[in-house]
């Protein structure tokens, strides 16, 4: 289990990725988004996970930046940070091209060779 993500932008990437492999923090997000906002004593009704699982997925969440979180009074309400998801989202695809043009030299070598 991850304790503390590091939030360099060099290797957020990586956290992010990590972050959404959970599928109990995907559902998390998935609530979020739905709902706009919510506490983690909310969220904890609807996921299979106590409360307080919810707070470290949460805290996952927040340190690979896909979340934020806001007090008011004595609550904690958490939202969707879209910016790094979409962020991390043009990486991949930006990574897909990359390979694209590699594996597409590739197969033009190999046919020139032939």
């Amino acid at each position: 289990m991850i304790n503390k993500l590091e939030t360099t932008e060099s290797n957020n990437f990586e956290n992010v990725l990590i972050a959404l492999a959970d599928p109990t923090r995907r559902e998390l997000l998935d609530l979020l988004a739905l709902r706009g906002q919510a506490t983690a004593t909310t969220l904890a009704t609807s996921v299979p996970v106590s409360r307080q699982a919810v707070v470290k997925h949460l805290t996952i969440l927040k340190d690979s930046k896909l979340v934020i979180n806001d007090r008011v009074g004595r609550e904690v309400r958490y939202k969707v940070c879209p910016q790094q998801l979409s962020a991390t989202a043009e990486w991949m695809v930006n990574l897909a091209a990359d390979w694209d043009r590699k594996l597409e030299w590739i197969k033009s070598t190999a046919e020139e060779d032939e």
